[in-house]
């Protein structure tokens, strides 16, 4: 891996949570087009932009400025290469949220852990493991709060 390859893919994991906090799911879908998604251990996706976005429309609460009213923050990024056309990285993630009713808050955090590849010449997300091991207040971003299982993609 080049130096180049390091900032693509770091703008490549640092894309998701500007368009997860516009909440342009069908944008976050994109990014999971050849990855195969997990969410608290279990598969939340195959392969599938529109599978991807659906879920984010499924569980996330849509407020009146179209928003999620969230900032998604990736923090701590490793990128380690896993031969000539892959990598591996690792990340923490922290979920703020402020609604009409709920003041500035953390309410989510957790991990990543994915693995990345070249497909035709582009870095892409082949495959995440998403973990949220702590949970604060979700009642204004989750419509299904029984989903969440605490769990760590990292080990």
């Amino acid at each position: 891996m080049e130096g180049k390859d390091y900032f693509e893919i770091q703008n490549l994991l640092h894309s998701y949570p500007y368009r997860l906090d516009r909440g342009d799911f069908d944008a976050v879908g994109a990014l999971f087009t050849h990855a195969v998604v997990y969410s608290g251990g279990s598969l939340l996706s195959d392969r599938s932009a529109a599978t991807m976005a659906q879920a984010f429309r499924d569980w996330v609460i849509v407020h009146p400025d179209g928003t999620p009213r969230t900032r998604h923050y990736i923090a701590n990024l490793i990128i380690e290469p896993d031969g000539t056309d892959g990598a591996i990285a690792r990340s923490y993630v922290m979920v703020f949220q402020q609604t009409q009713s709920l003041p500035l808050q953390p309410v989510i955090g957790g991990d990543y852990l994915d693995t990345l590849r070249k497909v035709d010449g582009q870095w892409r997300i082949v495959e995440r493991q998403m973990g949220n091991d702590l949970v604060g207040n979700l009642t204004d971003h989750g419509k299904h709060l029984g989903t969440i299982k605490p769990h760590r993609a990292n080990r």
